[in-house]
């Protein structure tokens, strides 16, 4: 079904969600009269029952029950590494049992003995996935590594052995076409439409011979897209600019540079000064890096780690061959590309949707990159130099600019935000003021790294509503990136409450110094905990539909428009306080602080929205043209193509990510595959929430409750554009978001047809 997670780790395996790598499923009762009148005596299919569960295995091991630590949460003081092949083995051994025991009932199929046995199977799978997928996306090993390149494409055969079962399908198939006269609630319905989708989806109405060839397809896919994975952190991880003098690192502070030496050290090089790379094309230090043959240096590393610069981490013929097997898959579904074929539980539907929204930014947004530049070249020149901005010197000079045109230090405005105080002062507190919650810290839950911090969040009430994983460092063993997922997802069938985490990459102080977090660091905080809010306040029956069970263009805005609760001025108060003097922010910061976000978005959108396109180009495919992409060269060459089409500056302005390092479209646990734009396209219904916010009386429990009410409780189970209505009273508008970036003044907008930022639902449901 829907993609459940936001970072991309997969962590369950429900039955709906075979074909897109969701959640543990579960399931329920509606049944019509005239099929409860068609199904076999009570004794028979008691009977049936008997011998079924008789046929399947039972499970041995840590994972063949549920935990019995509070709401299940894993107890990883009795987990090994040895655990898990054992138990992905028994797992799908027992889930192929149950749905054997499905295809072999002989009562007719009912909406119970169907789909909701079908969504109840696979609970030992889900039971070690979730734990194995979180620990190789943000602490993993060798070993685990290894497991995952052996299991990866087992686990993708076990899925299609089941989603393209043609026995299966037809019970599946049979409940479907009776759907008109069954008696179902709206969550039966979706569930319903949801696992027939899937199936089809899957392959289900394909001949046998295109069944076989998606089977091979998605086995070889698995297998590529989990060695880019690897491939690409070991190229990140194992690739640190090294520079020989503190001299060359001249800008950073004294605890940067100590911690480029520490880094030196542990990859053998003592006396010399390592600084790791982060995911992205720029680097968090160039900022602030003076000497400008280091940040060139620093951005060319980030930049070629992975294009054949150095063939050990060489990603270009893993991405071309997974392009290629996408657009053959596409194909046997009678599809015109990937986009089209991926697309179809999208809230966009369309790739000329979303293709569409894009572009009509572009115009504004090339003319802001030109502009922002020429200020750049002239703050260059006014401080004596004599070239012109490079991709390594923009951030730099548009930090001067920003600081000499909104009197703004980065620097400064860092040390009123110490991560404790943002984590219990700020996200917290937001989230008791909109939602009445409550948090307290745990330390008898064992965790997988000692850097990890664990919370009770209680309801308004005072009864317990989940648990709450804070994983806030950057560490070796962790992809880059920030994530929210479950370890426990909330479902009313099962009794279970959700238990969620966060992971983020915030650089660790040293020893004994205050962590404090930037500003951009303080937002993801806030969004990725909008992330855990949908997690925690899912109210579903069935766990394949329940909080963030989204599209994958829907699950970010929820998360997004948390966000700007981070400087409303009643939380700042709370948590913004200097680490020194205990001094509130002052506002006159803070309303620099939003000023200046409209500054630099020349880049800061820029490399966002062509990351976007690129990743809609590699998707958009035939499979003739993905075929001839059958060489590194090639692959560089395709890269800078469609890169120059876009009409942006992107010599000046990269995408976020080239190909070659772009994990979200090319890794196997990504989502993000033909959905890159999902990140814009909820910023827009972010940036219309914010102005229904305020205009509503903002930081306000009734606020609070009817999104909570309209959209975060309401996991999978309704249209997105329905649901948006019930929350705003209306149709989403593009203007704010464009008005927010800095791309369109308030008077532009105002100026403009209404329907130029409208979104009317049918229209972006249509072809």
């Amino acid at each position: 079904m829907k993609a459940r997670i936001l970072a991309p780790v997969l962590t369950t395996v429900s039955f709906a969600a075979l074909a897109a790598g969701s959640a543990l499923a579960t399931s329920g009762e509606t049944m019509s009269e005239s099929m409860t009148e068609t199904a076999a005596s009570p004794a028979a299919s008691s009977a049936a029952a008997a011998t079924s569960a008789s046929a399947i295995p039972e499970g041995t091991g840590y994972f063949a029950s549920d935990s019995t630590l509070p709401f299940l949460a894993p107890d990883f003081t009795k987990i090994s590494e040895d655990d898990y092949l054992p138990a992905f083995e028994q797992g799908m051994a027992i889930q192929q049992a149950e749905v054997r025991a499905i295809i072999d009932n002989p009562a007719p199929p009912t909406f119970e003995n169907t789909i909701v046995a079908l969504e109840k199977s696979g609970r030992m799978l889900g039971r070690v996935s979730a734990v194995f997928f979180a620990l190789t996306g943000s602490n993993t090993t060798d070993r685990l590594d290894e497991i995952n390149t052996e299991i990866s494409p087992k686990l993708s055969a076990h899925y299609d052995s089941i989603n393209l079962d043609p026995d299966l399908f037809a019970r599946v198939k049979a409940v479907y076409d009776a759907r008109a006269s069954m008696t179902m609630t709206p969550e039966d319905a979706k569930l319903l439409e949801e696992t027939y989708d899937s199936m089809v989806h899957a392959g289900a109405l394909l001949t046998d011979a295109e069944r076989e060839r998606v089977k091979a397809v998605n086995t070889e896919l698995s297998t590529l897209t989990t060695e880019f994975g690897q491939t690409l952190r070991n190229a990140t991880n194992d690739q640190p600019l090294i520079v020989d003098t503190p001299e060359e690192l001249a800008g950073l502070s004294d605890a940067d540079i100590r911690a480029a030496a520490e880094l030196a050290a542990e990859k053998g090089m003592e006396g010399k000064y390592a600084i790791a790379l982060q995911n992205t094309t720029q680097q968090p230090l160039l900022p602030t890096l003076e000497n400008r043959a280091t940040r060139e240096a620093l951005f060319m590393r980030s930049y070629h780690r992975a294009d054949g610069t150095n063939p050990e981490y060489d990603t270009r013929m893993l991405l071309a061959k997974i392009a290629t097997l996408r657009a053959e898959k596409a194909a046997l579904f009678g599809e015109e590309d990937w986009a089209s074929y991926t697309m179809y539980d999208r809230m966009a539907k369309a790739p000329a949707t979303a293709l569409g929204f894009m572009e009509q930014m572009v115009p504004a947004l090339a003319a802001t990159q030109r502009r922002e530049a020429a200020m750049l070249n002239d703050a260059i020149a006014a401080e004596g130099g004599n070239f012109e901005v490079q991709p390594w010197d923009w951030y730099r000079y548009a930090n001067k600019v920003k600081a000499d045109r909104y009197d703004l230090d980065e620097d400064a405005v860092a040390e009123y935000f110490q991560i404790d105080k943002v984590l219990e002062d700020g996200v917290f507190y937001m989230a008791n003021r909109l939602y009445g919650l409550s948090f307290e810290r745990r330390n008898d839950i064992p965790v997988y790294h000692p850097d990890v911090w664990v919370y009770t969040v209680f309801e308004k009430d005072g009864s317990e509503l989940g648990l709450f994983y804070f994983d806030p460092y950057q560490r070796p063993s962790k992809r880059g990136g920030a994530w929210m997922s479950n370890f426990v997802s909330q479902s009313h069938l099962w009794g279970t409450k959700p238990v969620i985490y966060n992971v983020l990459n915030i650089p660790k102080a040293s020893a004994g110094e205050v962590q404090l977090v930037s500003f951009d660091d303080v937002n993801t905080m806030f969004h990725e905990f909008g992330h855990a809010l949908h997690g925690l306040f899912a109210d579903q029956k069935y766990e394949s539909l329940s909080g963030t069970a989204t599209a994958r263009d829907f699950v970010e805005y929820p998360s997004q428009v948390h966000e700007m609760w981070a400087t409303d001025p009643e939380v700042l108060r709370n948590y913004a306080k200097h680490y020194e003097t205990g001094e509130t922010i002052p506002m006159a910061m803070v309303e620099k602080i939003e000023e200046a976000s409209k500054f630099n978005q020349g880049y800061d959108f820029g490399e966002v929205v062509e990351a976007a396109l690129l990743d809609m180009k590699w998707a958009a495919l035939s499979p003739g043209e993905a075929a001839a992409i059958d060489t590194p060269e090639k692959v560089t060459a395709f890269e800078r193509r469609s890169l120059e089409e876009l009409g942006l500056e992107i010599d000046l302005v990269p995408p976020r990510y080239r190909s070659t390092y772009f994990n979200h479209i090319f890794s196997s646990p990504a989502g993000y595959s033909a959905g890159y734009y999902s990140y814009l396209w909820t910023e827009m219904l972010d940036r219309d929430s914010r102005q229904w916010f305020r205009g509503n009386g903002g930081l306000t429990r009734a606020n609070g409750e009817h999104y909570r009410d309209t959209v975060l409780s309401r996991g999978g189970t309704m249209d997105y554009f329905e649901m948006y209505e019930n929350f705003a009273g209306r149709q989403p508008d593009v203007q704010p978001m464009l008005e927010a970036r800095g791309l369109v003044s308030g008077d532009e907008a105002a100026d403009s047809e209404a329907s130029d930022g409208r979104l009317p639902p049918r229209s972006v449901e249509g072809s």
